[in-house]
């Protein structure tokens, strides 16, 4: 998954696109990912990969979507730690902190002679 995950992140950088892409940094219990797991959050609402789905990895989109707008790289955390009811959303138990930042393609750099 990592190699294929980068070489989507390169293709995106590669066409100019600016994304944010969003990692698991810490996790307390039992959650839907672990540390390392990565997401990219593509401006035109195309996401790859995944940090475990549900409301948690929306919380994580729309976090996203504010780094790519002010550039401010965040920490999220999701806490999956409510009661298990029938209208629960997140019941792992588990809390996961997630760090988003903007990934954009490289200046081009300006060549000495």
């Amino acid at each position: 998954m990592a190699a294929n995950f980068y070489q989507q992140l390169q293709s995106l950088l590669d066409e100019g696109l600016t994304v944010a892409v969003a990692t698991i940094v810490n996790v307390k219990g039992s959650t839907p990912r672990e540390v390392g797991a990565k997401m990219i959050i593509h401006p035109y609402g195309r996401h790859i990969g995944t940090v475990g789905g549900g409301c948690g990895e929306a919380d994580v989109i729309r976090a996203g979507l504010d780094v790519l707008a002010d550039g401010q790289p965040r920490t999220v955390r999701i806490d999956l730690t409510e009661p298990i009811a029938m209208q629960s959303l997140g019941v792992c138990g588990g809390i996961l902190d997630v760090f988003i930042e903007r990934w954009g393609p490289e200046p081009a750099s300006a060549e000495t002679p």
